[in-house]
C-alpha cells in the first residue's frame, strides 16, 4: 500500500520489507562595446551571434499541467506499474521528477489538499502490486487516506481481500512523515495489532487538488489521484 506498508501475508509470516532570465544588458557606449561587432562577419556568424542570446527561452520550464498529462499518459498502459519494464519505470520516474520541481504546494503537511482518500494509480512497490500472485488474487484497487489534523493514515485494498491498515504519522519536516502502523484488519473486519517493526517514512513530493506524488524510504515511487476529499480516517 502506498505508505510502504508491509503486505499482510508477510506480516503474518513475520518477515517483510518496509517502507514525494535575465537577458544580458547591452551597453550603448561606443567606447567599450560589450559584444563584438558583427558588421564585417559573414551572414551565418551574424545569425549565430543573434540566436546566442535566446537559449534561456528555449529551455523554459514546462507548465505543471503539461507535465501531469505526460505522466498520466506514460502510466496509463502499465496496470498501476505491474506491467512496467525497467525502461518504463525510468521514464515515469523522470517525468515525475520534472513534476516535483513545479509543485504548487511546498509544505504539503500544512495543506488541506492532502486530506481525503486517494487512489493509487502507479507504484514501483512490488509488494503492493502483488506481482508474485496470480492476477485473480491481486487487489484490484488500492487506496490511501490521510488526515493532517489528526496525523492519521489508512491504506485500503479492494476486492478480493479488502484488507486495511491504519497508522500514526509523525512529521519530520513540512513534507515528510515517519509512519507507524498500528492495526491491520483482515478482510476489513478482523483486527490484528501491527508488530513494532511495521514502520516507514513517506515524503510528499508533489501535491495539488487532484494528484499526489510520494516517495517511500525504500526508494519506491507512488502516484495517486484524489477520489474523496471528505474521507475521515478512524482515530
Amino acid at each position: 500500500m502506498a505508505l510502504s506498508s508491509p503486505s499482510f501475508s508477510s506480516i503474518l509470516n513475520t518477515t517483510s520489507s518496509l517502507p514525494h532570465f535575465h537577458a544580458p544588458k547591452l551597453s550603448s557606449s561606443s567606447h567599450f562595446p560589450i559584444t563584438p561587432s558583427t558588421t564585417h562577419l559573414p551572414l551565418s556568424h551574424k545569425w549565430r551571434a543573434k540566436v546566442s542570446f535566446f537559449p534561456s527561452f528555449l529551455k523554459k520550464r514546462k507548465d505543471a499541467k503539461i507535465i501531469k498529462e505526460e505522466l498520466l499518459q506514460a502510466i496509463e498502459p502499465l496496470d498501476r506499474g505491474a506491467d512496467a519494464t525497467l525502461q518504463d519505470q525510468q521514464t515515469v520516474d523522470q517525468i515525475a521528477s520534472e513534476l516535483e520541481k513545479v509543485s504548487p504546494i511546498k509544505e504539503p503537511l500544512k495543506s488541506n489538499l492532502l486530506d481525503g482518500k486517494w487512489e493509487l494509480i502507479y507504484t514501483t512497490s512490488q509488494s503492493i502490486l502483488q506481482t508474485k500472485r496470480p492476477k485473480l488474487l491481486r487487489s484490484i484497487t488500492n487506496y490511501q487516506a490521510i488526515n493532517v489534523d489528526t496525523l492519521r493514515a489508512q491504506n485500503l485494498e479492494s476486492w478480493p481481500f479488502f484488507n486495511q491498515v491504519t497508522a500514526d504519522l509523525t512529521p519530520l519536516n513540512p513534507r515528510k512523515v515517519a509512519v507507524k502502523f498500528d492495526t491491520f484488519k483482515i478482510g476489513g473486519i478482523i483486527p490484528i495489532k501491527a508488530p513494532g517493526r511495521a514502520r516507514g517514512e513517506l515524503e510528499i513530493t508533489y501535491l495539488d487538488e487532484e494528484l499526489r506524488v510520494s516517495r517511500g524510504d525504500k526508494g519506491n515511487l507512488f502516484i495517486l489521484k484524489m477520489v474523496d476529499p471528505s474521507y475521515r480516517v478512524p482515530v
